[in-house]
């Protein structure tokens, strides 16, 4: 599904991101959304009613009357609207709407509201990380509005850092995936979906650890299009940044691959599907020290023994659960997955190489082969979101037939 003909509500706060807002009425547009936008009048100062009402082909509003006396009606605009979204949402703005400060037409607008609300944070990184910040967005994701959190980067400030307003590409990604679980058919409501995704480290003394370069994207943008599709998911990670704040995703941090091993196994019993994505560590040290290793000698000896083997267990336990795993290797890469599938049980399995471009650790894409026992699809280099949307669509083709 497109956004074609919805009605998207555009509310714009004072924050230098505001010129972003002139690219995103205009992909909206392009893909068939009807725009209003309004502004708060501090806003103005940053981007101009004419460019916005050009692309947006409607008149822009910030204030409760116009010029000739007419009232700009707050309650139509927020009973017209399939979805508000507030861009840049400033500080200043984000306190106004969780503690019902109504000074201005925005905010009377979103306090009248009874679709979806969107909020995407854009602020200098010390006040996106100040206490009162993370607080208010908490507030309004308890409220049941919807984040679309701040990206690192440069700021207005020459600082860099996180409070970058998303950029309008992600702002349509994100609201097309919301529209898409709202029309999706129901295969994944009452589903529980349980995902691993990261490294895992494996001491060796209170300071270092084995692991490995997963940065646990993947497995993050699984979860997410996953709960965009009215899944409940369970998604268990190892030491990784990503985060989430969908509300229909439960995030359960681990560190060893024990402990991930502990986690799966608390769960496994009640999904309906199990996607491992996480890059588990095959060995741990066999003793930890509990003191820092000096640097005395040349050379160090560490003797690894074999960790639990997760997939496989989940393989050998598996009843009526559809279970994925997940191959990166470097070399026989379709040999070695079909093994892989084969061995462990595995209903499907995604195939990735370190040799492709764009592929595996850390990058922001990925190039994908899902293979079954009768199948194999080979698709060309994604994002990592994208490639979360064609792995999930197969396993509900599968779990359809």
């Amino acid at each position: 599904m497109n956004i074609q003909g919805k009605k998207i509500l555009i509310c714009i706060s004072g924050g230098i991101a505001a010129y972003k807002i002139t690219y995103l009425v205009r992909n909206l547009i392009k893909k068939g959304a009807e725009v209003q936008v309004l502004m708060t009048p501090s806003a103005e100062n940053f981007v101009s009613k004419l460019t916005l009402s050009t692309l947006s082909k409607n008149p822009v509003f910030s204030d409760f009357y116009s010029e000739n006396g007419t009232w700009n009606n707050h309650v139509e605009f927020a009973l017209w609207a399939d979805l508000i979204l507030v861009a840049p949402c400033t500080a200043n703005t984000l306190a106004k709407m969780v503690h019902g400060i109504c000074d201005n037409l925005v905010i009377a607008t979103y306090m009248s509201a009874k679709c979806p609300v969107f909020i995407v944070p854009a602020m200098d990184l010390d006040m996106y990380q100040h206490p009162s910040t993370r607080q208010n967005l908490e507030m309004a994701e308890d409220f049941g509005h919807f984040i679309i959190p701040a990206e690192n980067g440069e700021l207005a400030s020459g600082l860099s850092g996180k409070g970058r307003m998303a950029e309008p590409e992600t702002i349509v990604e994100k609201i097309e995936d919301f529209f898409n679980s709202q029309s999706k058919s129901k295969t994944w409501v009452g589903k529980t979906v349980l995902i691993t995704a990261g490294p895992t480290y494996e001491a060796i003394d209170p300071v270092r650890f084995i692991g490995n370069h997963s940065s646990g994207k993947m497995g993050f943008s699984i979860a997410e299009v996953a709960a965009n599709r009215g899944a409940k998911v369970i998604l268990i990670s190892g030491p990784s940044s990503q985060t989430t704040n969908h509300q229909n995703i439960k995030v359960h941090r681990v560190t060893s691959a024990k402990e991930m091993f502990d986690e799966v196994f608390k769960h496994y019993e009640n999904c309906d599907v199990a996607i491992a994505s996480a890059a588990v560590a095959d060995y741990a040290p066999k003793k930890i020290s509990q003191e820092k290793i000096k640097k005395n000698d040349d050379s160090l000896t560490i003797e690894l023994i074999k960790n639990p083997d997760i997939l496989k267990t989940m393989g050998d336990r598996k009843t009526h659960q559809f279970l994925v795993g997940f191959a990166l290797e470097t070399q026989n890469e379709e040999e070695n997955a079909k093994g892989k599938l084969e061995k462990k049980n595995l209903d499907m399995i995604v195939l990735n190489s370190l040799r492709d471009e764009g592929a595996g650790f850390k990058s922001d894409t990925n190039k994908i082969k899902i293979i079954t026992k009768t199948e194999v699809k080979e698709f060309t280099l994604k994002s990592k979101n994208d490639v979360a949307k064609d792995i999930l669509n197969f396993v509900e083709e599968q779990i359809s037939k």
